[in-house]
C-alpha cells in the first residue's frame, strides 16, 4: 500500500527535535520558525511536557467519555484561569476542524436557524461544514457546497450590514478567525468586529471566534480577539493547545445549555491529550510565554522592517506575515535549503508566514533575522 499523495513534501526527514530546532536523518540541524502550522507552542520536547506524558503513560492512556476523567476538569479550570474565561464551559475534541464543526452545530441547536456567515480569506478546516465556510473553492467538494453558507468580504462593514439587512433573521452564526492565518495574517479591524457583535446581538446570531491558529498566546493575548474586548459566544481552539498532541476545544458561553448527547466524541479529551494540554498551560504560565510572544514579535518586526523587498509586516505577537514585493517561494526555499530555517507561506503568494514557538529566544530570532537579510539583499 502507498500513501495517498496529497501533500507536496520537502525532501527532509526530521527524526529529532528540541526547543526550536529539528535534526534530519542526515544530521542536519534546522531552526523551526513555523512550528508545524503554529502547533509547537512551547517548543519541541519541553522537559515538563515530556515528563507529564511519560508519567501518564504509566497510568492510563485512554478510556471513553462514558467515565469520569479528572484530567478534563483540571484542564478546564487551568484554561479558564489563564484565558480569563472562567465562566465559560469546555467541550473537548481532537482538532480545529472538529471544534468548528461542533461550534456551528451548537449554534444551530441554540437558535434553530441554519445559515452561516463567513468571510473572504477564511480557513476553518476541511471537514463538512468547516470547509463550507472556508474561502478556497479548490478544497470545497460538490457535496460540501450549500447556499446556506454566505460569504462576505472581510473588514467590509457596509457589505456586512447589507447581508444582515437581507438575511439576518435566517443566520444562525457568524464565524471569523481572530487573525486569518492561511489567508496571510489578515487582522480584522476593531470597527468590523464591533459591528459583527452588534448585529449578532440584534438578530439572535451566535458569534463564533475561530482561534485555532491565533489563540493560545500566539497573538500576545490568550485569544487574539481579547485585545479588542469582544465577548464571543463560542471560541474554538486547537493547534498550540497540545504542542503536537492532537486536541481541540470549544469554549462555550454559559448562556448555552448542555444536554446528554448534544455533542459527542470518541477520542476527544482522552487522558494523554488532557495531560499534554495541561502541560502546555503550565509552561505558558510559569514561563510567561504570552509576554514573550509580545516581546519577541516586536523585536523581530523592528529588526526586519527596513529590509529590501518587504512591502508590509502584518503582526500580532508571534503571528507574523511578511508581505514581499514578489512571490515568497524563492525566499522560503533559500531560507530552508541554504540557511536551514523552516518558514511558512499562505494563500497570498507574497506573504511569508512566521509562527515560531512562543518561548523562542532572542539569539534564535537573530539567526532568522540574519538569514532573511542575506536572502533579501541577494535577490
Amino acid at each position: 500500500m502507498n500513501l495517498f499523495n496529497v501533500y507536496p513534501l520537502f525532501n527532509i526527514n526530521p527524526i529529532k527535535a528540541q526547543g526550536s530546532f529539528l535534526w534530519d536523518d542526515k544530521g542536519q540541524k534546522y531552526l523551526d520558525f513555523y512550528g508545524g502550522h503554529a502547533v509547537i507552542s512551547i517548543g519541541h520536547n519541553h522537559p515538563h511536557y515530556q515528563n507529564k506524558l511519560k508519567e501518564q503513560l504509566d497510568k492510563i492512556s485512554f478510556y471513553s467519555n462514558s467515565v469520569q476523567n479528572e484530567l478534563q476538569t483540571e484542564l478546564a479550570e487551568k484554561l479558564g484561569k489563564l484565558s480569563g474565561l472562567e465562566d465559560y464551559n469546555l467541550f473537548l475534541c481532537n482538532s480545529g476542524a472538529e471544534a468548528n464543526e461542533n461550534a456551528l452545530k451548537l449554534a444551530s441547536f441554540h437558535n434553530g436557524k441554519n445559515k452561516v456567515l463567513y468571510f473572504s480569506g477564511s480557513f476553518h478546516g476541511r471537514t463538512s461544514a468547516a470547509v463550507s465556510v472556508t474561502d478556497n473553492p479548490k478544497i470545497v467538494a460538490p457535496v460540501n457546497y450549500d447556499e446556506r453558507f454566505i460569504k462576505s468580504e472581510c473588514n467590509n462593514v457596509e457589505q456586512l450590514e447589507e447581508v444582515f439587512e437581507k438575511q439576518g433573521n435566517e443566520i444562525s452564526s457568524v464565524i471569523i478567525e481572530g487573525i486569518q492565518g492561511v489567508g496571510g495574517i489578515m487582522i480584522p479591524t476593531f470597527e468590523f468586529l464591533i459591528k459583527i457583535k452588534e448585529l449578532c446581538e440584534k438578530h439572535d446570531v451566535v458569534l463564533i471566534l475561530d482561534e485555532v491558529q491565533s489563540g493560545y498566546g500566539r497573538s500576545g493575548y490568550f485569544f487574539a480577539h481579547q485585545e479588542f474586548g469582544i465577548e464571543a459566544d463560542i471560541i474554538t481552539t486547537a493547534k498550540g493547545m497540545g504542542n503536537g498532541f492532537p486536541i481541540g476545544g470549544v469554549l462555550i458561553h454559559p448562556k448555552f445549555q448542555a444536554s446528554n448527547g448534544l455533542l459527542g466524541t470518541t477520542f476527544g479529551g482522552n487522558h494523554l491529550a488532557c495531560v499534554a494540554a495541561i502541560a502546555v498551560l503550565d509552561v505558558m504560565k510559569d514561563e510567561n510565554l504570552i509576554g514573550n510572544a509580545q516581546e519577541m514579535g516586536e523585536y523581530i518586526e523592528n529588526e526586519i522592517k527596513n529590509f529590501p523587498h518587504i512591502k508590509t509586516i502584518r503582526r500580532k505577537g508571534l503571528m507574523i506575515g511578511i508581505e514581499l514585493d514578489r512571490d515568497c517561494s524563492e525566499v522560503r526555499s533559500s531560507l530552508l535549503y541554504n540557511h536551514h530555517i523552516f518558514t511558512g507561506n499562505s494563500n497570498d503568494k507574497a506573504v511569508l508566514r512566521i509562527l515560531p514557538a512562543l518561548n523562542i529566544k532572542k539569539e534564535e530570532t537573530d539567526l532568522f533575522i540574519s538569514a532573511l537579510k542575506e536572502v533579501l539583499e541577494n535577490i
